[in-house]
């Protein structure tokens, strides 16, 4: 009995710790607070690199989710355009990536490539 329910609590505690797990929100500052950046920010050197580790695992390939490609200039750069690339990438309640809303660094870099007129390199 002693065993049935050292098993049901861990069981417990490993359910928990999934689903608290499935999206990590963490407050790291606002953008407005970042000193202002001074240089041009491009595709090439700057933006691409987050699409890398943030987004194409999801949004790219032969079906990627939401029909968003985001593996390219072009698609990246029409998602920016429209708003909803950096919508979703401040929404803190329903952030992209799902794993939790991209740091304050990275989202600056976004807005001052689309303030910058989104240079491509």
């Amino acid at each position: 009995m002693k065993r049935n329910i050292n098993i049901l609590s861990l069981l417990g505690a490993a359910l928990f710790l999934a689903m608290g797990c499935s999206r990590a929100i963490i407050d790291e500052g606002d953008v407005s607070e970042l000193p202002p950046i001074t240089r041009t920010i491009t595709y090439e050197a700057d933006v691409q690199a987050i699409m890398t580790n943030s987004c194409i695992t999801c949004h790219a390939g032969p079906a990627p989710n939401a029909d968003l490609d985001l593996s390219n200039y072009q698609n990246v750069r029409f998602s920016a355009e429209s708003g909803g690339l950096v919508s979703r990438m401040n929404n803190a309640t329903s952030p992209m990536p799902p794993s939790g809303i991209l740091s304050p660094q990275i989202r600056q870099i976004i807005d001052k490539w689309v303030a910058d007129g989104f240079p491509e390199n």
